[in-house]
């Protein structure tokens, strides 16, 4: 059992069946009336995020959580196979249920996968993924760096937008965190 005391960003705590972390969060102690912690909870399934304010002391359960090392293996349709890399066992997964990123998955890309009650939460992609761009409109002589943006669709299906100047054929590197365009990979 967490108790309120413990609080620190990031913790994850489990209120009525639905797991959270913990975004923010202040002990506060006004000066009439007892004191009360006041916390900004991120719901893991949803991402929606919670404006709730505890009593001191009040306890919650710890949630049954598994992060496991696995690798993507291959999707087929909305289904999307990844294997543990410490037993080699397979699991399936369907899309709506990786998240939004899921989309910028490489096949053999090692992936962190936070599980609850066996059913994937999250998955913590790798910082930097390199992919090549096999769909975009054609670069125009005087298009520089500084310039705009253009739509580029790359191997794994996803759009991302790129510098005007880029190819298709080209590799490139994207954070996907923000599903930004880092830099042309040579």
């Amino acid at each position: 059992m967490i108790s309120t005391s413990e609080f620190r960003n990031g913790l994850q705590i489990e209120i009525d069946g639905v797991p959270y972390h913990i975004v923010e969060f202040q002990h506060v102690k006004p000066g009439k009336g007892g004191a009360f912690v006041r916390t900004k909870l991120k719901a893991y399934r949803t991402g929606n995020v919670l404006d709730r304010t505890f009593r001191p002391g009040e306890k919650f359960q710890e949630p049954n959580l598994d992060e496991r090392e696995m690798q993507f293996l291959y999707n087929s349709g909305d289904e999307y196979t990844f294997m543990d890399t410490t037993n080699y066992e397979q699991f399936a997964y369907q899309k709506k249920m990786l998240g939004e990123n899921v989309d910028l998955l490489k096949e053999n890309t090692n992936v962190k996968i936070l599980l609850y009650h066996d059913e994937p939460i999250t998955v913590e992609l790798p910082i930097f993924m390199e992919l090549k761009v096999v769909e975009t409109d054609p670069g125009v002589r005087g298009d520089t760096a500084s310039g705009g943006t253009k739509p580029a669709i790359v191997e794994t299906g996803a759009s991302i937008k790129v510098p005007l100047y880029l190819e298709s054929g080209e590799i490139i590197k994207i954070d996907t965190r923000s599903r930004d365009y880092v830099e042309r990979v040579r």
